[in-house]
């Protein structure tokens, strides 16, 4: 086990299997180019390790350039990728090799693309050390890949956590251990928005609200946003796997987080299962369930208070509100059996003060 900044890294790959993926590439590579002289556009800073044993296996001749890409700030992609160094002018009719430290969800990879889309190269292929087939978007062919590995971080060999960990000639990935993952209950009006914010806070968890996650894929007309829409729109339930999908990418995209909220999502055993499963694919667990209980009465005048303020319908009328219950307790009763035979289920008194109720919640987590 190694320790960067604030982070844990277990052991992954050894160096003698980062070697000899790196040399089963470059001699793919020299397989296809034998007859003529490759360009090999390294991008900086994750490949430089990699292209440099790359070229001392690589048989034939050929030429190396770099490009300099920017999307991730600590363990977490930004979304948005700049240009920091670009590639040379030099390229005109010339077979050009991308050359990849890892590719996971194909942001950069995209930049890449457009940089040398406009260019008159006679061609251009991508080779990629480590290859995250799980999330990748499959928008472009990877033509070599070195090693196939789950969307797990990694650092060493190249790649980094904070600049941290380049140098190493082995590779890690982060250690989980640590981590807390709540699933968080609550009838309509119990506060769960208000303590999961208080919460991520205190604890640098990921609030994810499964209505917040839709709103925001089909806001944004993305792949599972559309797909999910197709469902809405015919008067179907969106499947499990849509929404667990959904989380996954939510998930993927907050790998430095402790831990995670999830707020509306499971909602039947099914789901629960569904959610256990997903979570043990990333050598996660549920840690906890936490039902914010309150007494239906108290519940009923916050809601109609709140929707005086928001003008929702559904919080002004009392036999809605008491439909939205009944639907809750239906719901949330095989949920408490199948989260309390694991030992998961975890009741806290929801009536009080906002810093009384943290508390409350907080003594539960820190005991975890």
């Amino acid at each position: 086990m190694i320790k960067l900044h604030d982070k844990h890294f277990k052991p992954f790959l050894s160096e003698e299997q980062i070697q000899a993926a790196v040399k089963k590439i470059a001699l793919e590579i020299a397989e296809d180019y034998r007859d003529e002289t490759p360009i090999f556009v390294g991008v900086l800073n994750g490949a430089f390790m990699f292209v440099s044993d790359l070229m001392k296996h690589y048989p034939h001749d050929c030429e190396v350039s770099f490009v300099k890409l920017s999307s991730y700030q600590g363990l977490t992609s930004t979304g948005i990728v700049e240009t920091l160094l670009d590639v040379s002018e030099d390229i005109e009719g010339r077979s050009v090799i991308i050359v990849e430290d890892i590719i996971d969800t194909g942001r950069t990879l995209q930049q890449l693309v457009h940089l040398f889309s406009d260019t008159n190269v006679k061609e251009f292929k991508i080779a990629s050390l480590f290859y995250k087939s799980e999330i990748y978007n499959g928008e472009y062919t990877i033509d070599y890949v070195g090693i196939e590995i789950p969307s797990k971080f990694i650092v060493g060999y190249g790649l980094d956590y904070n600049e941290l960990g380049r140098n190493l000639k082995e590779v890690y990935q982060l250690n989980p251990s640590h981590m807390i993952n709540l699933v968080l209950f609550g009838k309509p009006g119990a506060g769960k928005g208000t303590q999961a914010g208080f919460l991520k806070d205190k604890y640098n968890l990921k609030h994810i609200s499964t209505g917040d996650v839709f709103r925001f894929n089909m806001k944004n007309d993305t792949e599972l946003g559309k797909l999910a829409k197709s469902y809405i729109d015919r008067g179907d339930l969106v499947p499990d796997e849509v929404t667990i999908k959904m989380l996954q990418d939510e998930v993927e995209k907050n790998p430095d987080a402790a831990g995670f909220i999830f707020d509306g999502f499971p909602r039947t055993t099914a789901q629960a299962e569904a959610l256990d499963n997903f979570l043990e694919s990333k050598d996660m667990k549920v840690d906890a369930t936490i039902a914010l209980e309150a007494d239906d009465e108290v519940l009923t005048q916050r809601l109609l208070e709140r929707g005086k303020e928001s003008g929702r319908s559904d919080d002004q009328d009392v036999d809605k509100i008491r439909n939205r219950f009944d639907e809750y307790n239906e719901k949330t009763a095989p949920l408490k059996d199948f989260y309390s035979a694991q030992g998961k289920f975890h009741s806290v008194n929801g009536i009080g003060d906002i810093a009384e109720i943290t508390g409350r919640l907080s003594k539960v987590i820190d005991n975890l």
